[in-house]
């Protein structure tokens, strides 16, 4: 665990930012990384991908385990809004009787809207589209 530790804070030194503190949760295999920085303000979404690429490679070249990355809190705010916006949708599927379309995700959000209507046991989820349009849709079981 310290060698991941040490190769996170390599890692995030070469982005030259004022302060930062990476935090890591072997046991749910996720990395928080908390950058003081304006230019990482600036452009969180495409750092936190590209992080969340480079940091996994290492670990797979290594032969360890893959974790998520956090940088500012991003993902842990995304994944929130994942979630409320699959309860919007299932409480309106449920209501209207009718499928729910929510807007393009990518594969890990979209995960996690199936796991959030999993709970809903009058409703299922299905993917539809390709690529970049991929997108979860809300829907009835039929009684």
């Amino acid at each position: 665990m310290k060698q991941i530790i040490e190769k996170f804070n390599i890692i995030v030194g070469h982005l030259q930012c004022r302060e930062a503190k990476v935090t890591v949760d072997e046991e749910h295999r996720r990395v928080s990384i908390v950058l003081d920085d304006d230019v990482v303000r600036a452009n969180l979404s495409t750092l936190v991908t590209s992080l969340d690429y480079i940091f996994n490679l290492i670990l797979r070249r290594e032969g360890k385990q893959s974790f998520v990355i956090d940088l500012n809190y991003y993902r842990k705010e995304r994944e929130r809004l994942i979630a409320e916006l699959a309860r919007a949708a299932a409480k309106r599927a449920t209501m209207t009787k009718e499928d729910v379309e929510l807007p393009p995700m990518n594969a890990y959000e979209r995960r996690l809207v199936h796991v959030e209507i999993a709970a809903h046991p009058t409703l299922k989820t299905e993917s539809a589209g390709e690529g970049k349009e991929r997108r979860v849709v809300v829907k009835q079981i039929p009684e």
